[in-house]
């Protein structure tokens, strides 16, 4: 199944389309904007002391690309019955990432709002679940791959150290709001902004609580740029998703004036125009942070 027909989604409606897999007994998503294709499992080389989840590498059309094992990930024993499984080939992070899963089913088209954060009295800090999707025949967990990612190899995450490249920084009193739903991203983004002396950053976890934040000052009858000088989202993320509150800003008369700048894994050369369309300032991928950094010195009111 090749997936790069181009999502029919217009820009900022806040919906998704999401691939389901099963590992086990349970349902699991993923945004098809990440997914390349999908193919029947191909012979892996096994690498001698790589990372738990990585199960090796296989060929693909020239390209060497990582197999991660989702049941590894999951920590679910080996499959017994392999007859129906499937390789995702994924691209997010400016990188090609191939997961192994039991089988994929279809694909749903939803909207964000019906994403719920998942409670951390049954995920725990640990856990890999930032979302969940109610549905009559059972629920779709949705998974931080970024997170995945980052714990095979730390070096593609966002580090303090790369900020430090960028030279002293001065302390800056400029307000940022930044709408982030992963815990662990949201702690990075917190420590590299305050290295390049962005301080008064106010974190959210979708996109639905920032605009309400921002919201909130306007209802006040305060002027926006005197209280938030600068916008940074995520794209996707539970209740309200990146293009979505980029788009109600813009289209906001008192909030438009802020600038918004989408820091994703998703921006790519052919899903660019995406943000474009609904009027983000910039859009950077992670983990690119000195960019970001440097957006931020230039856009920021």
């Amino acid at each position: 199944m090749n997936m790069e027909q181009g999502i029919l989604l217009e820009s900022g409606t806040n919906e998704l389309e999401v691939v389901e897999f099963h590992i086990g007994e349970n349902k699991y998503g993923i945004n098809v904007i990440k997914v390349k294709e999908i193919i029947m499992p191909a012979p892996v080389t096994v690498i001698p002391h790589a990372h738990p989840y990585i199960e090796g590498l296989i060929q693909l059309r020239g390209e060497v690309l990582p197999v991660v094992n989702m049941r590894k990930v999951l920590g679910l024993p080996p499959q017994e019955n392999p007859e129906n499984d499937k390789f995702i080939v994924s691209e997010f992070n400016q990188q090609k990432v191939v997961f192994h899963v039991d089988n994929v089913t279809q694909i749903h088209r939803f909207s964000w709002d019906r994403i719920e954060k998942p409670s951390d009295m049954y995920t725990g800090k640990a856990s890999h679940i930032v979302g969940v999707v109610k549905q009559d025949s059972g629920m779709i967990l949705m998974l931080d791959y970024e997170r995945m990612i980052a714990e095979i190899n730390p070096e593609t995450s966002i580090r303090v150290e790369d900020v430090k490249k960028l030279g002293k920084r001065e302390r800056s009193s400029k307000r940022i709001v930044l709408a982030e739903d992963s815990a662990l991203l949201r702690g990075l983004l917190h420590d590299t902004l305050s290295e390049a002396g962005y301080v008064q950053t106010v974190f959210f976890e979708n996109g639905k609580e920032a605009y309400d934040y921002l919201a909130g000052f306007v209802q006040e009858g305060k002027n926006i740029a005197d209280e938030v000088q600068m916008v940074i989202t995520d794209i996707e993320m539970p209740q309200m998703d990146g293009h979505h509150l980029t788009k109600k800003i813009k289209e906001d008369v008192a909030l438009k004036v802020l600038p918004v700048i989408i820091f994703s894994s998703l921006i790519t050369d052919s899903l660019r125009h995406k943000g474009e369309s609904v009027g983000a300032d910039a859009q950077i991928s992670k983990p690119e942070i000195n960019r970001l950094i440097l957006a931020v010195d230039e856009k920021a009111l």
